[in-house]
């Protein structure tokens, strides 16, 4: 598991902290954003020419939000990565 940093409102894994605020440093907005526990393909969700992907792998994601699902052990993942 993971061992979560709180962040103002945002709970930020410490693996994925420096990415982030890479990210932000250049203007880049993400969505959400997971480590994927060991379990799942690390995500990080941004918008990019008006469609949400997951910058990790460039998947498109059709949703506008609630883009994780949460797996039966209470692990989340965006399923369309998992394809």
């Amino acid at each position: 598991m993971c061992d979560w940093k709180k962040s103002g409102w945002k709970r930020i894994d410490p693996r994925i902290r420096d990415k982030l605020d890479e990210l932000q440093a250049n203007g880049i907005r993400t969505l959400g954003s997971c480590c994927g526990h060991g379990k799942y393909p690390r995500t990080i969700g941004v918008k990019h020419d008006r469609q949400n992907i997951d910058l990790q792998s460039g998947t498109l994601i059709p949703r506008i939000r609630r883009f994780y699902r949460k797996d039966p052990e209470g692990m989340y993942y965006i399923p369309e990565v998992m394809r």
